[in-house]
């Protein structure tokens, strides 16, 4: 029987490089509460990722609601529907209101041009998210932010290791949130990470993910436990050994799957953007079914009884959660919406083998 083919595999380093690189805790048994581990993936991040500072966390989503959090953000943030859970909860998990923004069709990235018709003046913040490494418009978000007073928080989930015009996408607003969750480009297991400049949210963001501690006798804030432990960091020093060819190859793979996709009615591929050097994080296929003759499900249906299993991502929009029901929505067709409704993500991982790309392409092209 053939192997199901995921939409997405988690990268893993030598078996055996990722226990020498273990070893030495069993000498410490030094487990978590910033060891040496992960002093070091933090040293090294911040040069991978060539920004000021950073600050590592258990996860993303704890990096994302503990940033909101520390910048004592109050109101309502300009944010987007089409993105994961994790943005929108983050925002209502801090008692602020998301206002959303609609995308625009080019790179599915937050629409610059209706973000000031959306300012109030219980607006605190812009919290844009880079979509499958595609890059935000973020002068101009810079520029909007500046002549209303808004803080810029951007999700950068997606963008592990993008730069624009050479600079680390982490450089851009006031800070930025990483994931290093198993399904992304790089990982630490799970994990994230904050980028930021302002000195003073080193210390907030080091209290609040360790319970509110400021020394052994003080604690004076309420803080949370979203510590990244020291088998996390040391799955993180191995991966980013390897994430320049890890990139490499699913930028061969993203090419390949370009060439074979090219031109097919109905099937829409991202532009590559100018500037932008890619982390070539997903291969998103926008299925316009009015063209193609199928639907998106349709389509899903034939791939999956080959094998191949592409994922509705980002469906449904955030905004339509169960949880948010009637709380959160917006009014109007939108692009989101719209693209929501045929958007998938094709599997696309270092070790996907070139022939089942072009089996892939070729379901797709004789979808019909």
């Amino acid at each position: 029987m053939k192997k199901e083919i995921l939409v997405t595999r988690a990268t893993l380093p030598p078996l055996e490089e990722y226990i020498e690189e273990i070893k030495d805790i069993w000498d410490t048994h030094w487990l978590t509460n910033m060891g040496k581990k992960h002093n070091l993936l933090e040293a090294q991040l911040k040069e991978y990722l060539d920004v000021n500072k950073i600050s590592l966390f258990c996860n993303g989503h704890m990096a994302l609601e503990l940033l909101i959090q520390a910048m004592n953000i109050r109101g309502e943030v300009i944010t987007t529907p089409f993105t994961f859970a994790s943005t929108t909860h983050a925002i209502v998990r801090n008692g602020l209101t998301p206002v959303f923004c609609d995308i625009n069709a080019d790179n599915y990235t937050i629409d610059v041009n209706k973000i000031e018709a959306l300012i109030t003046k219980n607006t605190a913040a812009i919290l844009p998210v880079h979509v499958y490494g595609n890059v935000c418009d973020v002068e101009s978000i810079q520029d909007i932010a500046k002549r209303y007073n808004l803080k810029v928080i951007y999700d950068a989930a997606h963008a592990f290791g993008v730069k624009y015009h050479g600079k680390g996408i982490g450089n851009f607003g006031d800070a930025t949130m990483y994931s290093f969750h198993a399904t992304k480009v790089y990982n630490t297991i799970e994990g994230g990470g904050v980028a930021f400049s302002d000195e003073l949210l080193e210390q907030k963001l080091y209290q609040l993910k360790n319970f509110g501690i400021k020394n052994q006798e003080e604690v004076d804030g309420v803080g949370a436990n979203a510590k990244m432990n020291e088998f996390q960091a040391a799955m993180g020093i191995c991966n980013l050994r390897y994430i320049e060819k890890s990139i490499a190859k699913r930028k061969e793979i993203v090419d390949l799957y370009r060439k074979e996709l090219k031109g097919i009615n109905g099937i829409k591929l991202n532009e590559e953007q100018p500037g932008v050097e890619s982390n070539y994080a997903y291969m998103p296929i926008y299925v316009q079914a009015s063209k193609y003759g199928m639907t998106r499900e349709g389509l899903m249906d034939k791939l999956e009884k080959r094998g191949y299993f592409p994922r509705k991502y980002f469906y449904p929009l955030t905004n339509e959660f169960a949880c948010y029901k009637n709380t959160f929505m917006t009014s109007g067709k939108t692009v989101a919406k719209e693209i929501s409704q045929g958007i998938m993500t094709m599997p696309l991982y270092e070790e996907l083998e070139y022939n089942d790309v072009m089996e892939i392409c070729e379901i797709i092209r004789n979808g019909k």
